[in-house]
């Protein structure tokens, strides 16, 4: 269980698929030791990047053994999954076989489709998730440009504090400053509030975020490591151009289809991790050829994980 705040980076896995759009477990090793070598203290498993809504029950559980196998012994490395969002039932199930594996921490997103009314309605899907695996951390985590749950989530600190005793903090995804850094200061800075938005990590870093969970750090983790550095040795020159390498970086994403290029980009670091599940649309093969083009224009090799 995570007893303190998350200090660095936290990659969002994706989910390896074969040819055939099988699992492909046998890649996680390989991922695992990519993330190590990068010095990325953490994995966010079966969350947006990892196509949680996508997988079937048994595969998430089976996704995370295939974690659990490598990290449950590894004291430097968080694991978190995150269970689900629409499902509470099944969420409570998954979260009990993630405390019974061992990972450091779970996360509960709003439900989606039955959406919550308040913020109260909220703070009880959370607490009726949460105490399905009482020893280990819970994180909420704020999407609401995927989940419609836009609530600002101080009301939501304020209603579960004290009432959720595993309650650790938030995976805040999201472009509201005020809203973050009131969480942030709240009960004396309690919860641990973990930054998710790649394209702004310097203006998270200003207001005091020393934690954040990411897709792009999968990737390109020494550009952020290098970028809290610049930050934090006052060089805020050097930070502003290496946060315009990363919003550069991920422009791409957009302008090749969204989500799914961040496996193209894996391809680029020597980590096949197939395609994306429908319903999200992948690049063609001349579409990769023209990616691939402006990805060297972006020198990307002289900042991407190695």
């Amino acid at each position: 269980m995570i007893t303190k705040k998350i200090d660095g980076l936290i990659a969002a896995p994706f989910t390896p698929f074969d040819e055939n759009g099988a699992l492909n477990l046998a890649q996680i090793p390989n991922y695992y030791q990519s993330l190590k070598n990068n010095k990325v203290t953490g994995g966010f498993i079966c969350g947006s990047t990892g196509e949680g809504v996508s997988l079937t029950f048994r595969e998430k559980v089976d996704v995370l053994k295939a974690w659990t196998k490598l990290t449950k012994s590894d004291p430097d490395f968080s694991l978190m999954i995150l269970l689900g969002g629409t499902n509470i039932k099944e969420c409570r199930e998954l979260a009990t076989i993630a405390e019974a594996e061992g990972v450091d921490a779970i996360s509960f997103t709003s439900p989606f489709y039955f959406k919550p009314s308040n913020v109260d309605q909220l703070a009880k899907c959370c607490a009726a998730v949460a105490e399905a695996a009482p020893n280990t951390a819970f994180y909420y985590y704020h999407i609401p440009v995927l989940t419609g749950g836009n609530f600002p989530m101080i009301d939501l600190l304020k209603a579960v504090d004290g009432k959720i005793p595993n309650f650790a903090g938030i995976k805040y995804t999201h472009e509201d400053f005020m809203d973050f850094l009131s969480c942030m200061n709240y009960a004396d800075r309690k919860y641990d509030m973990l930054w998710g938005r790649d394209e702004n990590m310097l203006s998270a870093l200003v207001l005091g975020a020393r934690g954040a969970v990411g897709s792009t750090y999968n990737y390109a983790a020494p550009l952020y490591y290098d970028l809290i550095k610049a930050f934090d040795d006052g060089d805020f020159d050097r930070a502003n151009d290496l946060q315009q390498q990363s919003i550069d970086m991920i422009t791409l994403l957009g302008k090749y289809g969204g989500i799914s290029v961040g496996k193209a980009y894996m391809k680029q670091v020597g980590l096949d991790c197939g395609e994306f599940r429908l319903p999200v649309k992948n690049m063609t093969a001349e579409q990769y050829k023209s990616f691939e083009s402006d990805v060297k224009k972006l020198n990307f090799n002289s900042f991407c994980s190695k």
